[in-house]
Parts: C-alpha cells; sequence; structure tokens
C-alpha cells in the first residue's frame, strides 16, 4: 500500500520541485508579501528588516558549518570508512539494506544531526555498491533518520533551555535535559519512530522496473578514481621535506589529537554539559585523531567544503527571512492564530503544528526558538501547560517539516549526488506517518 502510495508522490516532486535555493527566494517573496499585505509595513520598512537581518546568523551558521565539516571529516576516516564497508559488504537484500540504513541513520541523528546526516550518506554509498536497491529510496530512507534529532543529544533548544544564561531564563528558568531530551514521553517518542520509519521505508520498496541502481561499473569507475587520487597524492607528499616530515607527521596529529579528547574527558568529568561547541571539539579532534596525519584532515577537508555549499549559500537569505518574520511582526500573528484557539488540553498540539509551519521560513532550531519562545512560553505559563512539553513540541514540529523542507537534505544531497526531486517524494510519507506519532505521542503521553 506504502508503495502504492508512494509512487504518485515521487513522481509529482520530481516534475514540479523547485530547486532548493529557488525555494528560498520564493519564501523570501512571500514573506515580504505578508509584512506589507498584513503587518501594513511598507515595502522599503520590510526591505530594511531583511536587509538588517541578512547576515544576523553568521555565528551560528558557523557552528552549523562546522558540525557537517567536522561530522564529514570524522565519517571519512578510514576506518569508519572500512566498517560502513565491512557491513554493507554483508547484507543481502534490498529489505535489509534498507532497515539497516534506516536505523543506522535514526542512531547517529539522534546523537548529532550532522554526524547522522553525513555517515548515513556514506554508508547510503557503501551498499549501493553492494545490494541492488532503489538508489533514491536508499537516499530518502538515510535523510528520514533525520526526524529524531530535536528529540536527541543535539538537539538545539533542549539544550539551550537548559542552560543558566539563555534569554528566557528569567521568566522560565533552566530546564534539564531530564524533563526534555530524557524524559519519558520523549524517549517513547524516539523509540516509536525506530521501529516504524524502517519499516515504512521497506514497504515504500518500488519493483525492480521502477527502481533506480547504482551501476557497479559506475562504482568500480569511482573506485579506480580514488585509488588514482591516492596515488597522486603520496607523490606529492614525497615533494618537499615540509610535506614529507610535517604535513605527513603522525607526531602532530596524534599529539594534537590526544591533547583535544584529554581537554573533553577533563571538561565532562568538570561537570560540563552538551552543547554544539563541545560536540564540534569532540567530532574535530576524533577527526584528527583516526585520520592520522595533517595532510589527510586536509585532503578530506576539501571534500567536505564543498558538501556545506548549500549552508554558506541560504543560510544568509534564512536569516532575512527570519529577520522579517520577526521584526515585522509575522512570526507573532501566525504563533497568536494558533493560541487564540488554543485550550489548556490542545496547547501542545498546535504548538507543534506551528512550529512545523513556522520551520519552512526558520529552518533552524535555535532561530526558531527564538521567534516562537517568547510568544509560546508566557502562553503556556498562563494556560498552565507544562513549560518543558511546550519546548519540545517546537521542537519536534521543527524537525518534523523538515522532511519536505529542502533546506538540511543539501548536505545528504550533496555527497549522495542527488537532487531533492529524486527524494521529496518519499519524504512527504514520512511527514504523514511521522506526524502522527509526534503530535499522538506529545500530546497523550
Amino acid at each position: 500500500m506504502l508503495n502504492r502510495i508512494s509512487r504518485p508522490l515521487v513522481i509529482l516532486v520530481e516534475k514540479y520541485l523547485p530547486d532548493p535555493f529557488i525555494f528560498v527566494l520564493v519564501l523570501t517573496f512571500i514573506v515580504m508579501a505578508g509584512s506589507v499585505g498584513i503587518q501594513g509595513h511598507s515595502w522599503l520598512k520590510t526591505i530594511q528588516f531583511w536587509g538588517q537581518g541578512f547576515w544576523g546568523l553568521l555565528g551560528f551558521s558557523m557552528q552549523m558549518l562546522l558540525i557537517l565539516i567536522n561530522g564529514f571529516l570524522l565519517a571519512n576516516t578510514k576506518i569508519i570508512q572500512f566498517l560502513l564497508t565491512s557491513i554493507a559488504s554483508k547484507v543481502a537484500s534490498a529489505k535489509q539494506a534498507i532497515v539497516l540504513i534506516s536505523i543506522m541513520a535514526l542512531l547517529a541523528s539522534w546523537i548529532n544531526w550532522g554526524f547522522g546526516l553525513v555517515i548515513s550518506a556514506f554508508f547510503a554509498k557503501a551498499l549501493a555498491r553492494y545490494v541492488k536497491v532503489d538508489y533514491k529510496l536508499l537516499v530518502a530512507s538515510a535523510y528520514s533518520g533525520f526526524l529524531v534529532w530535536h528529540g536527541g543529544l543535539s538537539g538545539s533548544i533542549p539544550l539551550t533551555i537548559a542552560l543558566d544564561n539563555h534569554f528566557l531564563h528569567d521568566s522560565m528558568g533552566a530546564i534539564s535535559t531530564s524533563d526534555t531530551i530524557f524524559s519519558s514521553y520523549n524517549m517513547i517518542l524516539v523509540a516509536t519512530l525506530f521501529l516504524v520509519i524502517p519499516i515504512v521505508n521497506m514497504l515504500m520498496l518500488p519493483s525492480n522496473d521502477e527502481s533506480v541502481f547504482v551501476s557497479h561499473k559506475i562504482s568500480e569507475e569511482l573506485k579506480e578514481t580514488q585509488e588514482k587520487e591516492e596515488e597522486q597524492e603520496k607523490e606529492r607528499i614525497k615533494e618537499t621535506i615540509s610535506k614529507r616530515y610535517l604535513e605527513n607527521s603522525h607526531i602532530l596529529a596524534y599529539g594534537i589529537g590526544l591533547s583535544g579528547l584529554f581537554y573533553i574527558v577533563h571538561y565532562f568529568m568538570d561537570g560540563g554539559g552538551l552543547n554544539l561547541n563541545i560536540i564540534n571539539f569532540t567530532f574535530l579532534f576524533l577527526a584528527i585523531l583516526l585520520h592520522g596525519t595533517p595532510h589527510r584532515v586536509l585532503h578530506t577537508l576539501d571534500k567536505a567544503a564543498g558538501s556545506g555549499s548549500g549552508i554558506i549559500l541560504q543560510f544568509p537569505f534564512y536569516a532575512g527571512i527570519m529577520a522579517i518574520m520577526t521584526q515585522s511582526g509575522l512570526a507573532a500573528w501566525l504563533s497568536q492564530l494558533f493560541i487564540d484557539f488554543s485550550t489548556p488540553d490542545t496547547f501542545i498540539f498546535w504548538s507543534f503544528i506551528s512550529a512545523g509551519i513556522i520551520n519552512f521560513f526558520v529552518p533552524s532550531g535555535g532561530g526558531q526558538w527564538a521567534v516562537q519562545s517568547p510568544i509560546f512560553i508566557p502562553a503556556a505559563q498562563a494556560l498552565g501547560v507544562d513549560v518543558a512539553r511546550t519546548a519540545m513540541a517546537i521542537s519536534w514540529g521543527d524537525a518534523w517539516t523538515n522532511m519536505v523542507q529542502p533546506f538540511w537534505a543539501l548536505p545528504i544531497l550533496a555527497i549522495a549526488g542527488l537532487s531533492a526531486r529524486d527524494i521529496m517524494g518519499f519524504c512527504l510519507v514520512h511527514l504523514m506517518v511521522s506526524g502522527v506519532i509526534m503530535s499522538a505521542c506529545l500530546v497523550w503521553l
């Protein structure tokens, strides 16, 4: 049944879905029109909102880019690649491949969203070389793991409100991760998705006639190209003393890598909490240690930088959109629409739905929290609704519509060599199924 549902959606999306950059340009004009038509601001004032906010998320953008690049560096180490290839070579069928990559992507994304995106993309490519399976569904299954990120260890909203200095601390205080990430309802929600999503992906498998396979010949050509590049790199290393003794030095890599790991251990022993900076720090120094030489790190970095090009280009546009949404009052107006017809029993549900909608315009968990929390937290307190659950409803709403918001799919698509059109039809099914699970767990558990 799911295959019959997904096929028309896949065909529809492949025909009509625009490039993600076109998507963000269209969204920009939509929020500009809303600022003028709904909020009554002049076109000039709206342009000022946009221009003044365009570079407003550079620091946060850098954090996001580093998570992606550091995750890429770690996932592309020889030991990680060897493990991925070893596992892929033992998979015997298309169904096994889909279930395995779904579980792996869910687990990796729960640990860290950046690592989940890149390692699942590499695993998809490894599986495609050994198993005859629809490549588009394989990559879509890898991306479906991203559904759990905001309920996991790198969730930006629950990690932010656990700090003593977050911007709403005076009104809501610090909320422990035991009440958010590790709460019973959140863990049940995550566990349910771990069970359901792999089954959904398996049931969407198209027939062989409808499938798109990665040619083994192409895989061998890629392997030969990679081997040739490695040989060329070895020759370049021999060219100069600095390359031979410094850039290829194990002492430098192991020395700085172990120093970084020593700091990480000390940080956590000293009571340090989990945040984006320490996650970035951990991934970077593990990658340096596992690569073994500075040269290998730099060589992999050249490949990693390309996967972040979409973030570099599009994130400022989303910062501009967020500025219009915030400064024009559009975000407050939209949020208030949901609050006005909410009751204590329905407030969590509408918080989740509103977050899913606003995520189209502000595809950043931290940015979305900055937009919605000043409105939803006082409303939750006035209605007597649990503030921690409200925060998690916004978190899950943000994660939910990422399935059809192509921005965060860009890194995995870049690694896999596909376009958003190739996977978004399957992701529409993920959106429908996960929306029911998320809202039910948030409201009733």
